[in-house]
């Protein structure tokens, strides 16, 4: 008879081999689906201003001090009251989290991928309900909402596979009279600290590559959105999470997130946000502590300030309606979205016309309602960009919209506003917004779109829409981002498809989603055994399956 633990990997394994397939966007049209998400959102709504504490090894810890997350549509509307983690709990976190280590480390690939197998059948079967509770806490419409989680799935279930894939390498060549091996081990402790924008994907997502690796994790979500955060928590704890793997402490990024980037037992961060944030982390990281012996890894994904070149000769409509998806689409709040679109003198007039009546039919409200454009995530936010939009009406001249949107609620809307007749080395095009502002720049020639495409500080995403064969490949050869786009919009990164990291001050280029992003969590060790007729014998007996 089969033990359960052993059939338990045996199912892993068979998922593990099984290709991977990008989760299906829900169809919000059919009217099984709409009233499916309308259930959801009543009874997230009714879960609405809970508490929840720190998960500190297995331990649930009440503080004090709290986070309170607020829905960016109704700022008066709780969505949940978090203990918030100080100083104090940092040596308690990472002690959880190494006292995990030693035993989850020590589980095979096949194990640990079983847990992010789980947590994806769970999340799949939950699916509404998760889109809603980012309904709530961040203001996506559901769309947007479906793609955050179908693509949480999507990293739970390539990350288990890249793990088993990763535990089977080998070296390219075996030595006469020697036994090579090549293993990739986990690196130890370390701090994940994702953004708001996409809290539970990216969130999930970074975590998962840490924990499927062997690592264990003290977990900062973003105060904008711990409610997500604690949710998927509890998942993975019903997914079969041991205590102190993964430790949730939301706290303040300069009283709790700097201790723990600077802490000696830290071997490593995994960091999503600002380039301001993403550079501090880079600099504290970088500093040995005392009683630190090892160098510190920093995995950083920091923004950028991204560009779709519009070619003379392109499909119009189609870059029209690129240039809207990527630069509206969650209100701009991605770091993936174009804020710039870079067109030729050619047809500038003909493309400003079309965009301003595009963005003329752009509904605003209530993400609830599943209204297209919401809320920016906060009142800090708002003000960011209000500001930005009173700049910009002295650096060019407004097509569409320029203003906030007055509501009930007291909600954080902005018009979606674009820009046109700006400056390449004006402020609205050099310096990230993040909120739903486009800036349009008129290019003489193509090698002056080049040349404007590449005049920031930044190189995450960019897209081109051109017919012309020559164009497009001097764009693959000369426009410098992570992340480039041909005829398509610049944001809707899929999993296994398109591996997501930029260039310059976008980051570190981890291409999240792809082959290589689980190297990072990891560390390679060669091992060579010379062949004897003791290790000829040993290695005839049965042996554990352990990958």
């Amino acid at each position: 008879m089969i033990a359960p633990a052993q059939d338990a990997s045996e199912v892993t394994a068979r998922s593990a081999q099984a290709p991977f397939v990008n989760e299906e966007f829900v169809d919000f049209t059919l009217g099984e689906n709409r009233r499916a998400m309308q259930a959801a959102l009543a009874d997230v709504e009714s879960q609405l201003g809970r508490s929840y504490d720190l998960v500190i090894g297995g331990r649930r810890v009440r503080t004090e001090g709290k986070i309170v997350s607020s829905n960016p549509a109704q700022p008066a509307q709780v969505v949940g009251t978090h203990s918030r983690a100080g100083s104090e709990h940092v040596q308690q976190a990472l002690d959880a989290a190494q006292t995990a280590f030693a035993d989850w480390s020590r589980r095979s690939a096949v194990e640990r991928a079983g847990l992010l197998f789980r947590a994806a059948t769970l999340i799949r079967e939950r699916k509404f309900e998760f889109c809603a509770w980012l309904v709530y806490e961040v203001g996506k419409n559901w769309g947007e909402a479906d793609a955050d989680v179908g693509e949480t799935i999507d990293f739970l279930e390539f990350y288990a596979r890249e793990a088993v894939r990763l535990a089977s390498a080998t070296t390219p060549i075996q030595l006469p009279g020697e036994r090579n091996q090549l293993r990739y081990l986990p690196l130890g402790v370390g701090a994940v600290i994702p953004p708001w924008n996409f809290p539970l994907a990216i969130m999930a997502g970074m975590t998962a590559a840490a924990i499927v690796c062997g690592n264990t994790v003290v977990l900062k979500p973003s105060e904008d959105a711990p409610t997500i955060a604690a949710r998927f928590m509890s998942l993975l704890e019903e997914a079969g999470l041991p205590d102190g793997v993964v430790n949730l402490c939301p706290g303040a990024g300069a009283e709790f997130g700097a201790a723990l980037v600077e802490h000696p037992q830290t071997r490593f961060v995994a960091f999503t946000g600002s380039k301001t944030v993403g550079l501090q982390i880079h600099e504290r990281a970088a500093r040995t502590q005392p009683g630190q012996h090892f160098i510190k890894r920093t995995i950083l994904e920091m923004g950028g300030k991204d560009s779709i070149l519009v070619d003379n000769d392109c499909d119009l409509d189609a870059a029209v309606q690129g240039v809207v998806a990527s630069a509206f689409g969650f209100n701009g709040q991605k770091c993936s979205a174009c804020s710039r679109a870079i067109v030729d003198a050619e047809i500038y007039d003909t493309f400003c016309d079309r965009l301003q009546a595009k963005v003329a039919e752009l509904k605003t409200g209530d993400p609830v309602e599943n209204v297209y454009t919401g809320p920016v995530i906060s009142e800090k936010a708002y003000r960011k960009a209000l500001g930005y939009i009173e700049i910009g009406k002295t650096e060019g001249t407004v097509l569409n919209g320029g203003h906030a949107i007055e509501t009930p609620g007291g909600g954080y809307y902005i018009a979606p506003t674009v820009i046109k007749d700006v400056a390449p080395a004006a402020r609205i095009a050099q310096e990230e917004i993040f909120g739903p502002v486009l800036a349009v720049i008129k290019s003489q020639n193509f090698d002056e779109a080049l040349a404007i495409a590449n005049n920031t500080e930044y190189g995450l995403t960019g897209a081109i829409y051109s017919n012309s064969r020559a164009n497009l490949e001097r764009a693959q050869n000369e426009f410098h981002v992570g992340n480039l786009y041909l005829n398509r919009k610049c944001t809707g990164a899929m999993v296994g498809a398109h591996p997501f990291g930029g260039f310059n001050m976008s980051g570190t280029d981890s291409k999240a989603g792809g082959p290589d992003y689980l190297l990072l969590f990891t560390q390679a060790q060669s091992i060579a055994e010379k062949i004897t007729k003791a290790s000829q014998a040993a290695e005839k007996q049965p042996g554990q399956m352990d990958l």
